[in-house]
């Protein structure tokens, strides 16, 4: 299949996949074997474009036959593909939870995540800033209606907070993309290539479209709405959002900085304070929580810190460690926020103080947990140590020393959180709550686990069995490839290493998009 192509099925297999969902929204086998198959779809393709851009090359493509100028261009380099495929995988499993769960039964859900997954795939190929702004809002339509599904009074509340704050970022994006595109009669990123160190006017216009992202991304102190929207989701919604919202954000803070910016190192201090600054409001924010989602949910703010951290160090070193940070944290946050949710699911709550003992009726569960637990804390052998390691690294290395302390402080305080829900939830004797689960249902209705359902007296063990092992698997899956990915370090910093140093000078990316 030609490069051209896979630039294209990343946005059209969900969005086509949307549709049919829509037409098929009473029948849900036919939706979950939709979506499913244009998820795999997407992968292979992701996989694909990994093996095209290995060398540091990049690809483009024209769409439309438009004029050159006016046309819309796609294009992938090491960077994206990377994330494309790492993304695709996560979404697989988020949605697999939700089947397991029953949270897919909503007629519209899967036609809405099918939609939301077009956004965030359109947001990694596409090649002007408009076509980003279109991609933004296409991710922020669904995203609304997936976080409001459940129609209570607090997710609705919630879904306020997040849309007002979000529509606030895109008026902005907006803004920041027609000011560009009135002082360079373009918002092609190849044409947009360095003009910001030049131009006063277009440096305002990109820094606004960069205060936009940093909204979306969740970076203090425009991180308020996401611990706020983020815990009245679905649980399935919300592993859903924590593997890939606030990651295009990050994403789009990278390409714009290598591309618009040019590495303009007359921002690297505003960057280093922001990065710092993120870590410690986030992890506090986290220690303060007495829930399990509330905590995580801080802690996505903390992490988006470490995400970020390259940016203010700008080498090739920094830039490979801050991308194997992030395809690492897509599956620790992800598992993290599934293991939440089966903790939810199979007690009907997420309050540290109601649980306990759970290591004893979940031991499966348990050790998911612990593995992504110990990712994020950055505990070796797994992902989480490897990414932070080089990060930390790097930051010494360049002579930013309170950074790079802020990092091994914000990690030790990271891991007290991460002691916190393993003791609130896990250790101890079982609650009695724990000991009698009760199954929480898609719309947070409690019905007792044992209750009867129309199966024989001999099946019926085995239909819990299944039901439990379809809410426990997806978390335990990502954590066993934490441990895989910690253990193979080599081989991922070697596959990165071409796309940040693709990052650092951007040439191959411009000139495949100027010849589209």
């Amino acid at each position: 299949m030609s490069p051209a192509v896979l630039l294209v099925l990343p946005f059209a297999l969900p969005l086509t996949a949307a549709a049919l969902t829509v037409l098929w929204r009473h029948h849900r086998e036919a939706q979950r074997i939709t979506t499913f198959a244009s998820v795999a779809g997407v992968a292979a393709c992701g996989i694909g474009l990994v093996r095209a851009t290995r060398d540091g090359v990049a690809v483009a493509t024209d769409i439309g036959a438009w004029p050159r100028g006016l046309s819309i261009v796609y294009a992938v380099d090491g960077y994206a593909a990377l994330l494309l495929t790492t993304m695709a995988i996560v979404a697989a499993v988020a949605l697999a939870f939700a089947a397991g769960r029953g949270e897919d039964r909503h007629p519209m859900f899967l036609p809405m995540a099918n939609v939301l997954l077009s956004g965030v795939f359109g947001s990694l190929v596409t090649a002007d800033l408009f076509n980003l702004f279109v991609a933004y809002e296409v991710m922020l339509i669904a995203s609304y209606v997936l976080l409001t599904l459940r129609g209570g009074r607090r997710q609705v509340r919630a879904g306020v907070i997040y849309v007002a704050v979000n529509l606030l970022a895109s008026t902005a994006f907006l803004l920041g993309t027609g000011l560009l595109y009135g002082v360079t009669g373009t918002v092609n990123l190849a044409a947009l290539n360095a003009v910001v160190p030049g131009d006063p006017a277009a440096t305002v216009g990109a820094g606004v479209v960069a205060v936009a992202v940093a909204v979306k991304a969740s970076l203090v102190p425009l991180h308020g709405w996401l611990p706020r929207a983020y815990v009245e989701a679905g649980p399935a919604v919300t592993a859903l959002f924590a593997g890939l919202l606030t990651k295009v954000g990050v994403y789009t803070l990278f390409r714009l900085y290598s591309v618009v910016f040019a590495g303009d190192p007359v921002w690297q201090p505003l960057l280093v304070a922001i990065a710092a600054i993120t870590m410690v409001v986030g992890v506090l924010g986290a220690v303060g929580r007495g829930d399990v989602r509330g905590i995580l949910a801080f802690h996505m703010v903390s992490q988006v810190g470490y995400l970020v951290l390259p940016l203010g160090v700008w080498t090739t070193a920094a830039v490979t460690g801050g991308i194997v940070y992030l395809l690492q944290y897509i599956f620790v946050k992800g598992s993290l926020f599934l293991a939440a949710g089966a903790v939810e699911t199979l007690t009907g709550t997420g309050a540290l103080d109601r649980l306990g003992g759970m290591v004893r009726t979940r031991p499966v569960l348990a050790t998911g947990f612990l593995l992504s637990a110990l990712a994020l804390a950055g505990i070796p052998p797994t992902s989480g140590f490897v990414g932070k390691y080089l990060l930390i690294r790097s930051a010494f290395e360049t002579d930013a020393w309170l950074l790079g302390a802020t990092a091994v402080v914000v990690s030790f305080f990271t891991l007290l959180s991460m002691i916190k829900i393993w003791n609130g939830v896990f250790w101890g004797e079982p609650t009695e709550l724990v000991t009698h689960e009760r199954t929480q249902g898609p719309l947070g209705l409690e019905v007792p686990a044992a209750t009867p359902r129309p199966t024989s007296p001999s099946t019926q063990p085995l239909v819990e069995r299944r039901r439990a092992l379809e809410l426990i698997a997806p978390c335990v899956v990502i954590g066993v490839a934490t441990l895989v990915l910690g253990v193979a370090a080599q081989w991922l910093i070697a596959l990165v290493e071409p796309a940040a140093a693709g990052l650092i000078d951007p040439s191959a990316y411009l000139e495949a998009v100027r010849a589209a």
